[in-house]
């Protein structure tokens, strides 16, 4: 178990290379980020919703949908190498200094609209079975033994199957079955992330299972075409 609230944090930078203005950009009818921010609104096990930017048209917009802005995120949490961890420790810092005990901390990123409340809640639940530091979403993955790399003139394999079977002559299905995390939902216990300064231990991580649609994730503007027609296609239904 864990003691103290259970906290989203929907890091939201202003800054974006590859699609500029991503996280406010129109998806649909509304800005990508209101739909994770409603989505965690929605799940009923969660306390509070913190969204961490530096940037004030994201803030006015996740504000107006409901999340808690509670401070502006410092410069140096805001830059292209920034890394996630810090900028959820920070946000997690800055309740704990205000006397909010924080027991469990969840970590959306907006670039996962089709994430639902639904699937949120049960990977807290999914959390709450098990004794884990930490809990990914994740997707069924690309079988590493197909993947290779370049050798000189020629390929070579990233990881080798075990025995003397050739896994390019193997089905997918005959080999084992391996999952990719989708970046939509993490879970971190408070300690762990307080003296580890990460979201995710290896070591010690249960996981939910997402199908391939709510695990899409947008980085490029491809992507957000993709998401845009899937959701157009869903309302059609």
């Amino acid at each position: 178990m864990f003691n103290g609230k259970i906290v989203a944090v929907i890091p939201a930078r202003g800054g974006s290379k590859g699609l500029p203005g991503k996280n406010i950009r129109v998806l649909n009818g509304k800005p990508l980020i209101v739909y994770t921010i409603e989505a965690a609104i929605k799940c009923n096990l969660i306390d509070r919703v913190i969204c961490s930017t530096d940037d004030k048209d994201i803030a006015e917009i996740a504000i107006n949908a409901g999340a808690e802005v509670p401070f502006i995120r410092p410069k140096h949490l805001s830059q292209d190498l920034s890394h996630t961890p810090p900028v959820i420790e920070h946000a997690v810092n800055f309740l704990e200094e205000k006397g909010i005990k924080v027991g469990l901390v969840i970590t959306l990123q907006p670039t996962s609209p089709l994430r639902t409340e639904y699937q949120i809640s049960e990977s807290i639940n999914a959390f709450r079975a098990g004794i884990f530091d930490s809990l990914v979403a994740v997707k069924d993955g690309y079988p590493p033994w197909w993947m290779v790399k370049a050798q000189g003139d020629r390929l070579q394999s990233v990881i080798n199957f075990p025995g003397s079977r050739n896994p390019f002559n193997l089905e997918r299905q005959e080999l084992p079955a391996t999952y990719q995390i989708n970046g939509s939902i993490y879970i971190t216990r408070r300690p762990y992330l307080k003296n580890s300064g990460s979201i995710i231990n290896i070591e010690n991580c249960g996981y939910y299972l997402m199908d391939e649609e709510s695990s899409l994730d947008i980085d490029t503007l491809t992507d957000f075409n993709i998401v845009e027609q899937t959701l157009k296609n869903r309302l059609k239904i």
